[in-house]
């Protein structure tokens, strides 16, 4: 997911703090890599990087069916879970060493929080009451999010006409997705707001972590497999006091929990890294207008979620808002 703006902090914390033109909550918005290695992997990258759409894609019906038998917070507890048990087996093989500053410890703890343990559990709190469709339209609003804020935060970020109008655009986009013509006539406000404030998360812990965490000297794996185990800590603290440990494990919701955490969260940013070490974040960044998509085909073709125009009219139009705000050319 987009959610995963995972995959932005990825790529943020392994590069030296510099100035940028126009900062993104996106690989888009950072620097080239250098060029890929002789030694290639042997799966193509555009296979990996349509393994790397489905799987955020798809994201959002897993969350769906995990709610069903799982309180919200024990579905982003096993979330964390999993996908830190995947990068924690990978930095185990790599022999991969933690942070030692406490300093950093302190800023992934924030980071993990914004990033991970409250933008998880505000989607999974939203599908108890909105479809799953909607909130995968919802998480494609986090650029325009970064977009407005990156105005305010980074002082080094300046507004151009092209990129106000695609802020402009995209939040016209998101009115059109809500039927604000309509008085938002049988929209959950509370389920849509939850979604919407779990987008806006992923751009504050961007802008925080690259404030704070760029180029902290330690390898990116270390730093993302820190973040996600902090992640997880806070999540096994608060879903006791708020959850009942559950009665039964169906298997269907248990395995779409693991799946979500060890795919969405643990592979997904594994394949999301190598992809901006092979191709570059330009290319990479561009999974995010298929997840919305893949989102509310999955939500209609497999859920049974019903449409009406205005949804992907209304995607569309949000997805053309980010696209402008993530040009580079002056206005």
């Amino acid at each position: 997911m987009c959610y995963e703006v995972v995959a932005a902090i990825v790529v943020t914390m392994s590069v030296p703090t510099a100035p940028r033109a126009t900062p993104q909550p996106s690989p888009a918005a950072l620097p080239e890599p250098p060029a890929a290695p002789a030694g290639r992997p042997a799966l193509d990258w555009r296979l990996r990087f349509a393994a790397l759409s489905l799987i955020w894609g798809f994201s959002f019906l897993l969350i769906k069916v995990g709610t069903d038998a799982y309180a919200p917070f024990q579905v982003t507890l096993g979330r964390l879970l999993s996908g830190t048990a995947v990068l924690a087996v990978v930095m185990a093989v790599k022999r991969e060493r933690l942070p030692r500053s406490a300093r950093t410890w302190g800023h992934l703890a924030v980071a993990a929080f914004l990033l991970n343990a409250l933008p998880f559990s505000l989607f999974a709190y939203s599908e108890l009451s909105i479809p799953s469709t909607l909130a995968g339209i919802c998480n494609a609003t986090s650029p325009l999010w970064g977009m407005a804020l990156s105005l305010v935060a980074l002082s080094e970020d300046r507004p151009t006409r092209r990129r106000v109008a695609g802020l402009g655009l995209g939040f016209l986009g998101v009115l059109t997705v809500l039927g604000a013509w309509q008085g938002f006539s049988g929209l959950d406000f509370s389920g849509t707001a939850m979604a919407l404030l779990a987008s806006l998360s992923y751009p504050v812990g961007w802008i925080y972590v690259r404030r704070t965490l760029a180029g902290s000297g330690a390898s990116t794996l270390a730093l993302t497999g820190s973040q996600l185990f902090l992640g997880t800590v806070q999540l096994a603290v608060v879903t006791p006091l708020f959850t009942t440990a559950p009665d039964s494990f169906p298997v269907l919701p248990t395995l779409a929990v693991v799946a979500l955490g060890a795919l969405g969260t643990g592979l997904a940013v594994l394949l999301q890294y190598g992809l901006v070490n092979e191709v570059g974040p330009t290319t990479a960044q561009m999974v995010t207008y298929f997840i919305p998509v893949i989102a509310t085909a999955a939500g209609v073709a497999v859920l049974g979620e019903r449409l009406s125009w205005n949804t992907p009219v209304g995607a569309l139009v949000v997805l053309a808002g980010a696209a402008l705000t993530r040009s580079r050319r002056r206005g």
